[in-house]
């Protein structure tokens, strides 16, 4: 589906500053659609004058829709919408309103949008709220929905980020109250009623100071929160955060204006006491996951040491042989628990685990005497059980190639490691050393547990051939799936 800046850009003359404009009114105008209980349409007038092409469109939450179709992208015609054609026209807004409810539409009403002088688009309101009965809070939707349409057309709505930026910012089902000049409550709906109560309010929001009243519900030692007066008193447009002992409550701030002169404001605000506490949840939850992480790391390093102190002592070669494989193996594993120890959530920087890897095959090879083992390439970013699979098979990889390929010779050889990932990963491990023996290659126990993990434990594939120009070349092909 084309999105506003692409049909803006291609069928209408609208100015990049008209583009964001418009984008930022779209950004906001689910508040709008919202408070007016009404589908939104925004109709951009075309390069050549003969109609307007639908640029965005916005159902309401707080009632059914009257445009159920997708109408991004149509063009109308001129004459086919004769109060967008008004609006256009007059660049003043175009109402239609029964004569007892004077705040409910009979037909589709028109917001001129007007930016230095000249109407960049049409804000379409359709008559939604026919069939809802007009009580005390529907009454103060639709005054609030005339105040920010009217403000949007002049283009004083939206009004920039303003003071703060929160999370999870309200909306208007959550909870909405109307505060006059001097920040005192004048109408509070029944969700907003309930979150201050929640927040430690004894008794009824209406007629109090908002922001003189939050301040005492918050119990905060120190200085006053300045962003909260400012915010809950409707002085600016912004967000913030309340809280206390027993809940948490965000805070956003729509002043309202009239001719210029400011009338009150809109703050919307919402429980977010339950969202917090699952945040603080999962926080803990990673925090102790990462403890468990750098706890094994340091149980299987002690591992390690231990098995390299015992190949010291030990007077049989294949004895020393096989306990320093052994603490390559568990070192390689304390290596992603390491990484896990240090990074949040279940994927692992396997990029980071490589290198790493490579440094401890070149220290504790035996008889290594020249060569370099080098990263080429990104393995990405691995869920943690893969990672710690392919950590295993990887370092056995870079350690065969050194003791077969570089560890004994006499002149500088090389390991390179080649990492390039798609819909696979496909890792290389390659030396310039003398190759495969002649009668071919007899799996070890090391081997034998590498192609074990990339089969069984990766679902993946090994193939050892020689390499062109002399060597050996490791190749390892491992399918990928999405994190998500």
């Amino acid at each position: 589906m084309a999105t506003l800046a692409d049909l803006a850009t291609e069928r209408t003359e609208l100015s990049p500053e008209d583009i964001d404009d418009l984008q930022a009114l779209v950004a906001e105008w689910s508040l709008l659609s919202d408070l007016a209980f009404s589908d939104l349409t925004l109709y951009l007038p075309t390069w050549n004058d003969g109609g307007f092409v639908v640029g965005a469109q916005v159902r309401p939450t707080t009632g059914p829709t009257r445009v159920p179709q997708d109408i991004v992208g149509q063009f109308n015609p001129k004459g086919r919408k004769p109060a967008i054609d008004r609006a256009l026209s007059t660049r003043q807004p175009v109402l239609d309103r029964h004569a007892l409810r004077p705040l409910v539409p009979q037909s589709e009403e028109a917001y001129p949008i007007v930016r230095n002088g000249k109407v960049i688009a049409v804000m379409a309101r359709h008559d939604g709220i026919e069939s809802r009965s007009e009580g005390t809070l529907e009454t103060n939707y639709l005054e609030a929905f005339d105040h920010l349409a009217i403000m949007a057309s002049k283009g004083d709505f939206p009004m920039g980020p303003g003071v703060g930026r929160i999370s999870s910012p309200p909306r208007v089902g959550d909870g909405l109250l109307r505060i006059d000049e001097e920040g005192v409550v004048i109408f509070a709906s029944p969700n907003a009623v309930s979150a201050c109560h929640r927040l430690g309010l004894a008794f009824g929001i209406d007629g109090q100071h908002l922001a003189n009243t939050l301040m005492r519900l918050t119990r905060r030692p120190g200085p006053a929160n300045e962003s909260l007066m400012i915010v809950a008193g409707g002085r600016a447009a912004g967000e913030t955060e309340v809280e206390n002992a027993g809940a948490v409550m965000t805070l956003r701030s729509i002043p309202l204006n009239s001719d210029g002169e400011r009338c009150g404001a809109l703050i919307l605000l919402r429980d977010v006491s339950e969202l917090r506490r699952r945040e603080n949840a999962l926080l803990t939850k990673d925090a102790t996951i990462r403890e468990i992480h750098h706890r094994v790391k340091n149980n299987l390093q002690t591992v390690a040491a231990l098995l390299r102190l015992q190949s010291r002592r030990s007077d049989s070669e294949e004895v020393r042989q096989a306990l320093e494989e052994a603490q390559r193996r568990v070192a390689a594993i304390a290596t992603v628990h390491e990484t896990l120890a240090h990074e949040p959530g279940t994927y692992v920087d396997f990029d980071e685990v490589a290198e790493r890897l490579a440094l401890m095959v070149r220290d504790v090879t035996r008889g290594m005497r020249k060569g370099t083992i080098s990263i080429q390439g990104s393995f990405g970013v691995l869920r943690s059980e893969q990672a710690t699979a392919l950590a295993m098979a990887l370092t056995e990889l870079m350690s065969n190639a050194v003791e077969h390929g570089i560890a004994l010779r006499e002149t500088d050889g090389a390991v390179i490691v080649k990492a390039h990932r798609t819909n696979e990963l496909v890792v290389t491990i390659e030396d310039d050393g003398p190759g495969l023996p002649a009668g071919g290659i007899v799996d070890g126990l090391g081997l034998s547990i590498v192609r074990t993990i990339i089969t069984q434990d990766l679902r993946g594939s090994l193939t050892i051939s020689a390499r062109e120009g002399g060597g050996t070349i490791a190749r390892v092909a491992i399918p990928m799936v999405s994190q998500s």
